[in-house]
């Protein structure tokens, strides 16, 4: 019996089906038929019932999966132990990395992976949006601490992002309110929507403390509020690092600076009911002692 096989046949519980995983597994479906059936074939039981349009696990295939899930996680992890960080890898990573300033730097950290490890392949998933990282078949994510359920999820910080309020010199001038903090809520903000539905429209002063946040206009992507800033549609909160080119321009203005900035967190983000398998263990490592030594 092939671990590679009882992999495949995680991928294809995991993401719904035999058409939907040979899509993301990039492997023909009738490969992944073969496969599954000489599994099902040297264990002597169905693993699924198959119907037209859908598959569901059987008893058999219900408890083969949960068996084999730590099975495969405690392989991998004697697999780690046993060749050492230095031998060679191979295998594919999924990665969905949030829009975030910090996101070319971070693709410059797995492309220096990639060059460690000539051997695996990586595909890079950027989105705003939520992501399902089991059903897609997302080895592992770069997210905004509010973009996640910590319940389903193992979180490792990577990174902070100071967020402060912006608008452009036009919006200044044209308001006809005060920049002060107390006048916050008569002003219009640009707001801003997490992956996970959540809307950015409070900011908190204290733990038990925040300001209201109102606006016409909300979107889940950096560059469309950016934008919306440069062209005076309101007030917007944004990483300093993001907003700071536009500041040295004189094309944004920073405000309400006695409020201090708000501390939004970035993660390294994988599924804790699913196993980890070597090369995102690899990778994990990697990222982890990268950030140690630019922070050093």
């Amino acid at each position: 019996m092939k671990t590679e096989d009882i992999a495949l046949f995680h991928h294809i519980v995991e993401v719904g089906g035999l058409v939907q995983a040979a899509d993301i597994l990039n492997v023909p479906k009738s490969t992944l038929s073969r496969r599954l059936q000489a599994l099902e074939d040297e264990l002597k039981v169905k693993l699924f019932h198959r119907q037209s349009r859908a598959m569901t696990l059987t008893a058999a295939g219900q408890h083969f999966y949960g068996k084999t899930t730590q099975m495969l996680a405690s392989l991998e992890q004697t697999l780690s132990e046993l060749t050492g960080q230095e031998a060679g890898i191979n295998g594919h990573l999924r990665i969905l990395i949030f829009p975030i300033p910090e996101f070319i730097w971070i693709t410059h950290v797995i492309f220096q992976f990639m060059d460690l490890n000539p051997e695996i392949s990586v595909e890079i998933i950027v989105s705003a949006e939520p992501q399902n990282m089991i059903r897609n078949n997302i080895d592992l994510a770069f997210m905004l601490g509010d973009a996640f359920n910590e319940n389903e999820m193992v979180a490792r910080p990577i990174m902070d992002e100071k967020v402060h309020f912006f608008a452009s010199q036009d919006y200044v001038q044209q308001s006809p309110l005060p920049f002060s903090a107390e006048h916050l809520p008569s002003h219009n903000s640009i707001l801003f929507r997490y992956p996970n539905g959540k809307i950015f429209n409070r900011f908190p002063l204290d733990k038990t403390h925040s300001i209201p946040l109102k606006g016409n206009l909300c979107v889940n992507n950096l560059d469309a509020i950016l934008e919306a800033t440069l062209l005076g549609r309101g007030i917007s909160m944004m990483p300093l690092t993001f907003a700071q080119p536009y500041i040295d321009s004189g094309q944004l203005v920073m405000l309400f600076e006695e409020l201090g900035p708000f501390e939004g967190k970035c993660y390294l983000v994988y599924p804790s009911r699913r196993f980890v398998s070597l090369v995102s263990q690899r990778f994990i490592d990697f990222m982890m002692n990268t950030l140690k030594h630019k922070t050093a």
